[in-house]
């Protein structure tokens, strides 16, 4: 942040009294004033022209059919096996069966308007055993359908290559992410998929959220192979403050590599892109004190910039390497070169917002059940965050105990992210919302009017972003149908569509029916009672 002669805290007095004068805040914490006449009136055709509206979904958290037609057995499909891992004891077995249900599922794209879809592709469909086997080419057909089918009806094929599921074969034969090998094995899959689907894929996603992965399999033990140590959780092996740290490295030469391969063999006959998306909070500071000012931008390095300092300038974040010393992975000067100004976009997982408290220069002590562990620890830099402040929450709650309505941050991180890196191209490849009432009856789940209220209150201020100079050319709202969210299984819902648990038929929410409205530019305002009862 650049230094002027006002100091921060006169700064952020002139700033606080400035919005406090322009935009009162409502019940969703969304200013008001200009930005709440934008919501009332924003039509799509206020965004440029070629600009996509899309929602995403992975390949394990919809697809089922995980052993039929030669796929091979992944880390979920094992992890979810285990006692106690999963809520209600829920897996990707069956999902959303849209293995078996995409035409049906394309077709309700259509109707909703979408330009463009993001899915992963499922690596064991392809790779059953990673190099150590075979391709499946009823793998390769399935997806052939999908992107034929998508470009049939309109939309555009945004495909992610690895979004958090790799054979586990691969976790047995040599650990995953803590070996190098995973690099090779990664570079192999991707090329498989450069050739067999980049004539028609124009956008290519290489690893989905690198650094949230990390975090939650190798730091809090949460996700496959449940690695971690004290005091972030008690698994029977692992190190919290190191291994994520080793696995974050080989993703993102992973992704360097493979980046590499597609400019070199497929880039120019194809005429594609290649980037990667990472999970991103934005962080405001907890207090005037310039230390907490300090700490949100700490935060943010060791978040966002933890995955695309190096992918674009060579080398992790000069705040993570002042911090982390040694334990911190050193590229070569070949690696630095290779993983440089690898993506020809910024992907953005944006969700919401979090208070940061720092924790080198005063005492810490945060209980809630928002707030961040072991941050007197170097890999949590020194710092915690929480959504609360004197007792008042940051926003509206979710269904998800950290995430927290607050429309402001989608057009803070993307202004972030056009500064640090010299307004790189971006996409919104995920921003959703999951209501925080999991035991809901399916009518009360179908009129999901807080969906509604969300995306109408982000879009705004994305909206000005943009009109301010971002360049930021998609948005993709998670997710496309209720799905499997991990380790909440299906309690937690972020769809668009409701899929019934027995019969597994869509319904569509009236958030559903609101983003068709708002694709089509008709924004009338969308009735509160339920489009469909389900029996």
């Amino acid at each position: 942040m650049m230094k002027t002669e006002m100091s921060w805290k006169s700064q952020a007095c002139f700033f606080l009294l400035y919005l406090l004068l322009q935009f009162p805040t409502d019940s969703l914490g969304i200013s008001k004033g200009n930005a709440q006449i934008q919501q009332n009136n924003l039509k799509r055709s206020q965004f440029p022209d070629e600009f996509l509206f899309g929602a995403s979904t992975s390949a394990y958290q919809i697809e089922g059919a995980y052993l039929e037609d030669g796929k091979g057995i992944n880390n979920w499909d094992v992890f979810c096996t285990i006692n106690g891992k999963i809520q209600n004891g829920d897996n990707g077995n069956v999902a959303d069966d849209h293995y078996h249900r995409y035409l049906e599922d394309i077709d309700l794209m259509h109707d909703l308007g979408l330009d463009a879809y993001r899915f992963s592709i499922s690596w064991t469909r392809i790779l059953p055993k990673g190099r150590f086997g075979g391709v499946n080419q009823a793998g390769i057909e399935f997806y052939n359908k999908v992107i034929d089918n998508l470009l049939s009806k309109g939309i555009k094929p945004f495909v992610t290559i690895h979004h958090h599921d790799h054979p586990q074969e691969l976790e047995d034969r040599y650990g995953g992410w803590l070996s190098s090998e995973m690099q090779e094995d990664f570079v192999y899959f991707a090329e498989i998929c450069f050739e067999s689907f980049g004539d028609r894929v124009k956008y290519w996603i290489t690893i989905n959220e690198p650094n949230l992965f990390a975090d939650m399999a190798y730091e809090r033990g949460w996700y496959p192979p449940a690695h971690c140590s004290p005091p972030f959780g008690n698994c029977s092996v692992g190190n919290s403050d190191v291994e994520p740290l080793i696995a974050m490295h080989n993703m993102l030469l992973a992704h360097g590599k493979a980046a590499k391969a597609y400019r070199e063999q497929f880039q120019a006959k194809q005429g594609g892109l290649i980037g990667i998306t990472a999970h991103m909070f934005m962080y405001e500071p907890l207090s005037n004190d310039v230390h907490d000012q300090e700490a949100a931008n700490r935060a943010l390095a060791f978040t966002a910039a933890w995955t695309y300092d190096p992918l674009v300038f060579g080398d992790y974040p000069p705040e993570m390497r002042l911090y982390h010393g040694s334990e911190l992975p050193s590229f070569t000067s070949e690696e630095s070169a290779l993983i440089k100004d690898s993506v020809d976009f910024i992907g953005i997982n944006h969700y919401s917002t979090l208070y940061v408290k720092d924790c080198l220069y005063s005492r810490c002590n945060c209980t809630g059940s928002s707030c961040s562990k072991a941050w007197d620890r170097a890999i949590q830099g020194f710092y915690y965050t929480t959504g609360e402040r004197d007792g008042v929450l940051i926003g509206e709650p979710t269904g998800n105990p950290r995430v927290f309505v607050v429309p402001r941050g989608i057009e803070e991180i993307v202004d972030y992210i056009k500064e640090r890196y010299h307004n790189k191209p971006m996409f919104i490849l995920e921003n959703g919302y999951s209501s925080p009432n999991k035991t809901a009856s399916a009518l009360f789940i179908e009129n999901d009017a807080k969906r509604i209220e969300y995306h109408k209150a982000y879009l705004p201020f994305l909206a000005r972003a943009i009109s301010n100079g971002a360049d930021v050319r998609g948005y993709f709202i998670w997710s496309f149908m209720d799905a499997f969210e991990w380790t909440d299984g299906y309690e937690t819902k972020f769809g668009l569509y409701y899929v019934q648990p027995l019969t597994l038929h869509r319904f569509p929410k009236l958030s559903a029916t609101w983003y068709r409205d708002f694709l089509s530019n008709n924004v009338q305002t969308t009735n509160s009672t339920a489009l469909h009862s389900v029996e």
